[in-house]
């Protein structure tokens, strides 16, 4: 991402942004990658509320989304530099365990709905401020030049090794949801709670290799560790340069993949948290962030 390297076009930004605005900081993320300013508005560029007093905000995200946020928490703080965001980046199956455990979160953005579901259910989210704002596919891949003879989900019986993300996982979850539909699996229970043994073995003894997220998935694949791997299709897109994508699965297979977002009650946050944390979550509706979702191969769910 460019830095802000001339006057000029912090000039250009004013002009755009109206006086309430104030020059870009570098904005805090989760260590060791720092996330540097935006260098410039984009033609949709959302609309400067007042400047917020100062406050961290602590954003839990699926693994999927971090490189759409790396451009879209320096957007924000373009209109509010006086508030912090940290992002913690896991599977959102973590991220469930993490909060339910106590760790500090304000605004939750899941791979999946049941994540979301569990929060509202025991009391974490706040009431009504769900938004299904995103929707992705499940892809399967292989390193380019691999020579595998899959060709889709339909003869994984046929690779080698998989790396399949756990049931924990929304993209394991979805994939052992495939395997049941094509009558790989006997769908005798819920597709997240069969094991990577099972899956196995359902396979024919393929070796599968279990990870902890679609990232891990994702490096395994392009590494050549594993012969081919599932995960979602803005993960594979962002390696396309080292991946073949083999299929990417229709929704009558996996179900509508929803990646819903919301405020999570925070029982330490200051009025000015608070605060922050509802503007946060208002811009992230906004045309300019959902264009960065687009570039990111995000479909905006209607």
């Amino acid at each position: 991402m460019k830095k802000w390297i001339a006057l000029s076009c912090a000039v250009v930004m004013m002009a755009m942004l109206g006086a309430c605005a104030a020059p870009a900081a570098p904005s805090a993320t989760k260590a060791p990658t720092p996330i540097e300013a935006a260098t410039e508005a984009p033609a949709a560029m959302p609309k400067p509320t007042a400047t917020l007093e100062a406050a961290e905000v602590q954003l839990f995200i699926a693994t999927s989304l971090e490189g759409a946020f790396q451009e879209i928490i320096p957007l924000y703080n373009v209109t509010q530099p006086n508030v912090k965001i940290t992002y913690n980046a896991d599977s959102s199956g973590t991220l469930l365990t993490q909060v339910q455990e106590g760790f500090a979160c304000d605004v939750f953005f899941s791979a999946a709905v049941n994540q979301i579901k569990t929060l509202e259910e025991e009391g974490y989210m706040i009431a009504g401020t769900r938004v299904d704002l995103l929707s992705n596919k499940l892809a399967l891949i292989t390193r380019k030049g691999s020579g595998t003879a899959v060709i889709g989900f339909t003869d994984l019986a046929n690779a080698k090794s998989i790396a399949l993300a756990d049931g924990s996982v929304p993209a394991g979850k979805y994939t052992r949801q495939v395997l049941i539909n094509l009558g790989v699996l006997d769908g005798a229970k819920a597709a997240a709670d069969y094991t990577a043994t099972e899956v196995s073995a359902a396979l024919g003894g393929v070796e599968i290799n279990e990870c902890a997220n679609v990232g891990r998935v994702k490096e395994a694949v392009k590494e050549g560790a594993n012969e081919v791997g599932a995960l979602f299709y803005s993960d594979a897109y962002s390696v396309k340069d080292d991946v073949d994508i083999l299929e990417v699965a229709d929704t009558a297979l996996t179900g509508d993949i929803l990646y819903p977002v919301c405020r999570v009650n925070n029982a330490d946050a200051t009025a000015a948290q608070t605060i922050a944390a509802d503007d946060f979550l208002a811009f992230l509706q906004t045309d300019a962030v959902k264009a960065i979702f687009e570039q990111y191969m995000f479909i905006i769910h209607k």
